[in-house]
């Protein structure tokens, strides 16, 4: 099985998935790049799943399945519950229910592609960070990070954004004598230096560097309280750091 993160408009990334003969796209906001790499490693498009409604996720899902006849186009639904799955290359990939960007965000998980655990966490979730806040509450939100610390450390966490690389100085700034997140930012730099992505990145290794999830909170409420000398949870701690 391989995984292609395909660069789309100024910082994106739509997830490919395929077998060398078959493929799975994951949030498909340009379908320009998407069908250049199905074409250049003969590809048939099987499936689509969608994270959530924002244009830079969903534009050209609709224009993707008229070209390549890929169904379904699993994505955001009310009717749909936390469990909903598809089939596609002959994997199982489950619905999350993942608050804390748009109302309705979800997630996918796979648990075994070719024994890689794959979480497509959409834009609430990103290394070393996490997305914008709208309608949803950090609270919400932090529901949503409490089930990614119980995932397998080795599962791959596949970022939609090039993010990673401008987090780190604010996490850094969080935390300054962090030697992992020192480790982190040399490793993202190689990557960069040779022009290639730093995303996917390990759970195991978000759990050590990211201050939006569970595990960081005691370590940062230091930082936060230069922010709000009040946040005293989770919820308000992450708050008081994203402000």
């Amino acid at each position: 099985m391989y995984l292609l993160p395909i660069p789309a408009f100024a910082d994106n990334y739509p997830w490919l998935l395929h077998d060398g003969k078959r493929a799975v796209v994951v949030d498909p906001g340009d379908a320009g790049p998407v069908l250049h790499m199905l074409k250049e490693h003969t590809l048939l498009l099987e499936s689509i799943l969608v994270t959530h409604h924002h244009a830079d996720s969903v534009a050209d899902a609709d224009i993707l399945r008229e070209a390549t006849k890929a169904t379904p186009i699993l994505q955001p639904c009310p009717s749909r519950q936390e469990g909903d799955s598809v089939n596609s290359l002959d994997l199982l990939f489950q619905r999350l229910n993942g608050p804390g960007h748009p109302a309705g965000h979800i997630a996918f998980d796979t648990p075994n592609a070719e024994g890689k655990p794959l979480l497509f966490r959409g834009d609430t979730l990103f290394s070393a960070g996490c997305g914008r806040l709208f309608k949803d509450t950090f609270a919400q939100m932090l529901a949503s990070p409490d089930k990614v610390t119980a995932l397998p450390g080795t599962t791959l966490l596949c970022c939609p954004r090039k993010y990673a690389f401008s987090n780190i100085p604010f996490a850094l700034a969080l935390e300054a004598n962090s030697t992992d997140l020192d480790a982190y930012q040399a490793r993202c730099v190689r990557l960069r230096g040779e022009d290639l992505p730093t995303v996917p990145s390990l759970i195991a290794q978000e759990l050590l560097i990211n201050p939006f999830l569970p595990t960081r909170q005691a370590t940062l409420k230091p930082a936060a309280h230069r922010f709000d000398a009040s946040a005293h949870d989770d919820s308000t701690l992450s708050a008081a750091i994203r402000q």
